[in-house]
């Protein structure tokens, strides 16, 4: 009402992101950009790509564009994520993180159809970083990965052993540098003191406080017990000034927060005054004296002692920063006492107490002088033998600790040799194992596998490789017994668990795969290997609607799943709906160009469409990619035969009952071609060779009636008629077997218009 500025009100708190007024008490912190990176890998962690997404953008960090292009491939970005790690504008900008960032590039590469490109980022990636596993997959993935021999060499053994001892020892460096000095302003108690502490201090301090290693062990073990970015390393050795003389326990201006750190026996009842006490000097009993000497110093002054032994030794002695105190074992409580200041070099202490040492060999009747007489002796003592006794023994500590730590070193780099050969070798068993799989060689693969030890052979992601062998080699039992024992040893694990369900599939086995989907979707509702064990349950109950809803599940949890989109297209299949049903073979195509199962289901889809061009193209490029599959060079066989290439279509088929004596298929086929070129006995004789491993078959019953039906001898045609009729055949072959055996009597023209 009167015209002046109205106050303005503070935020509601249900909008903590709104500015506050730009006053100076309630003025915004400007965020650190790698708080930023802290926060958004939190987001990625916790599964939200798209919060880190929005606090990245915008960020030129290497950390924060790599963190970014992680967000964007994770919302599939692939584009964005692309920019973000090679700058258009900036073409000379290196990937940023190193081995993982041209990982993440080779990824983008590879989603976007750009193979070549994608395997030499992989390659990039493994040559920066020996180790990166991933990588090494991917190339296999992509079937051009080396030899893993030519890939973990010795070479590569030696060039990881350098690197670790250089970081190794350059950290440990400069963790000792940082520790080094400890400024008087310390805090009384050692509790108080913080890495921050330590590293704040100026470095003129240094000769305040030289060789005290009791206390910088204290100060290095309370260092490691908070984070740091140095890592974690032993202790480094005292160095040769550090260890120049024994030297009393550190100062300290609180001695009890001192008498808290020791251990050892301290005097009952401690009564210091600094403040009363002369600067100078104190009566010194000769009894008090020996017993400083009998507990500090080894009884042969010839042998250098251990650095444990001379801490032990130290511990019982309690000082602050004006006095150490030395006490007996007397009945007379009133010990004496040696002040030493303060600001007096604490090599100067230790070598007082080293005078005490000298004069304890001397004769008895030589020690009965008056208080003045002692006092200048020791006086006396503390400069004369100052160089010498600090010197002698500087020497002998110094050779010591230069052969512990000679030894250490020695035995720490044999072990660490030792270690990366190990780890190497095994990465080359495996990586072999690995991309001969890829490469679906899968018998040597099996070899490979079998040669790791008992404890790496019986893990989880070992038995589920040796399962999918047995899967491609069309050995269903072998690759269930290795699948079931994978996942009874680590029911967690997903992956492989819906190549798991393919085979439960095959064998017709419904409760065990619906006991296992129920398990995968109790273990990860989210993940899409559960769906897939879901669809592959529905669809050997011949559910293909709700088999199919389930297998797209899968594809909308992870669109980068290959086999899902396959099993959709499987599904579509079924239903004869062949537009949809080549759909999603092409997306799984997109995702893995050598996925050769959708290579195959869009060469079923035209064969069934009768374009025998497409589908003999489809069937070669799934042979291309693997050509030990029995499956798939019957196919191709087929598709040859529908297009006349009979001779071809025979070998082909050869080659598919050499490559799996066990399929019936290809030698069923084999004699229909026989059959086509009225080369009746061949067939027969391949008929009865498929009778041995498959006697179930109406429609190898049907065909070899047939056969008989042309060769004229008609009663067993008729039995032959009969027996398949006896097997139940399926809806679709049951009216042509019926028709087929009341036209036995009926000439040749009988055998023209059906399908057998």
């Amino acid at each position: 009402p009167n015209g002046g500025p109205r106050p303005q009100q503070p935020p509601p708190l249900h909008e903590p992101q709104r500015r506050l007024p730009l006053r100076a008490p309630l003025r915004p912190v400007p965020r650190r950009e790698t708080n930023v990176q802290l926060l958004a890998t939190c987001y990625l962690h916790n599964n939200q790509p798209y919060a880190s997404y929005h606090i990245l953008k915008g960020k030129k960090l290497p950390e924060s564009r790599y963190l970014f292009a992680i967000s964007c491939f994770r919302m599939n970005l692939l584009r964005e994520a692309e920019e973000t790690l090679c700058p258009v504008n900036e073409p000379n900008v290196e990937v940023p993180s190193g081995a993982t960032g041209h990982y993440l590039l080779g990824l983008i590469y590879r989603y976007t159809g750009r193979v070549a490109a994608a395997a030499e980022q992989f390659t990039q990636a493994l040559t920066l970083d020996p180790l990166l596993w991933a990588a090494y997959e991917e190339l296999c993935i992509l079937g051009v990965a080396e030899d893993a021999n030519e890939c973990f060499t010795e070479a590569t053994a030696l060039r990881l052993q350098q690197e670790q001892t250089s970081t190794s020892n350059l950290e440990k460096s400069n963790f000792v540098n940082e520790n080094r000095v400890l400024s008087p302003n310390v805090s009384a108690s050692l509790v108080d003191i913080s890495p921050k502490h330590i590293k704040q201090l100026p470095a003129n301090n240094t000769a305040e406080v030289p060789g005290y290693p009791h206390l910088r062990a204290t100060a290095l073990h309370v260092q490691n017990t908070v984070p740091s970015n140095v890592g974690q390393f032993d202790s480094p050795s005292p160095t040769v000034t550090q260890t120049s003389g024994i030297v009393p326990p550190p100062l300290f201006r609180n001695l009890h927060a001192y008498q808290n750190t020791t251990s050892g026996d301290a005097p009952a009842k401690p009564k210091v005054n600094a403040v009363n006490q002369p600067p100078r000097r104190k009566y010194l009993d000769e009894a008090r004296l020996k017993k400083v000497t009998g507990r500090l110093f080894n009884p042969s002054g010839d042998s250098v002692p251990r650095r444990s032994a001379r801490l032990s030794r130290d511990t019982p002695i309690n000082s602050n920063s004006n006095i150490s105190q030395f006490g007996g074992n007397g009945s007379d409580h009133s010990s004496g006492k040696l002040r030493v200041n303060s600001s007096t070099p604490s090599k100067l202490c230790s070598t007082a107490i080293r005078s005490v040492q000298v004069r304890k060999g001397k004769p008895r009747a030589t020690e009965n002088f008056d208080e003045g007489s002692r006092y200048e002796a020791v006086d006396e003592m503390w400069t004369d033998n100052i160089a010498a006794t600090s010197s002698s023994l500087s020497i002998a500590e110094g050779r010591y600790f230069e052969q512990d730590k000679a030894e250490r070193t020695l035995s720490q780099d044999s072990k660490m040799a030792t270690g990366i050969k190990e780890l190497l070798g095994l990465l080359r068993t495996l990586g072999e194992g690995y991309r001969l799989s890829c490469l679906f060689k899968c018998q040597e693969a099996l070899e490979i596998y079998r040669k790791l030890p008992e404890p790496q052979f019986n893990t989880g992601w070992v038995l589920c490789q040796v399962g999918k062998a047995y899967f491609e080699l069309v050995d269903y039992l072998e690759a269930d017994h290795f699948f079931e024992f994978a996942h009874r040893l680590s029911p967690c694990t997903l992956e492989g668990m819906d190549i798991y369900s393919t085979v439960l599939y095959h064998l017709n086995e419904e409760m065990r795969l619906s006991y296992l989907a129920q398990e995968l979707i109790s273990v990860d509702r989210l993940s899409p290997q559960a769906w897939c064990a879901v669809g592959n349950c529905f669809a050997l109950r011949k559910d293909h609607e709700t088999a199919l809803k389930n297998f797209q599940r899968a594809v909308q949890l992870d669109s980068r799943v290959a086999y899902a989109h396959t099993l959709c297209g499987h599904e579509y299949s079924a239903l004869e709906d062949y537009e949809n049903s080549v759909k999603f073979y092409r997306c799984a195509l997109q995702v893995d160009e050598r996925h050769y199962n959708a290579w195959y289901g869009l060469g079923v889809v035209y064969l069934r469409q009768e374009k025998f061009e497409f589908a003999e193209h489809h069937f070669r490029r799934a042979f291309q990619i693997n050509p030990r599959s029995s499956v798939l060079m019957c196919y191709l066989g087929m598709a040859l035969h529908a297009l006349k290439r009979d001779e071809d279509a025979l070998e082909m088929m050869e080659k598919a009952i050499f490559s799996d004596k066990k399929n019936p298929l290809p030698k069923y086929q084999k004699a229909l071609i026989l059959v086509g070129l009225q080369k009746y006995q061949e067939a027969l004789d391949e008929l009865e060779r498929l009778r041995e491993i498959a006697p179930h078959e109406s429609s190898m019953y049907a065909l070899m009636g047939k056969i008989y039906k042309q060769l004229n001898i008609l009663d067993k045609a008729v039995f032959c008629f009969g027996v398949a009729l006896d097997l139940k055949p399926p809806a679709a072959d049951l009216a042509i077997i019926k028709s087929a055996m009341e036209k036995v009597h009926l000439p040749d023209e009988l055998m023209e218009d059906d399908d057998l």
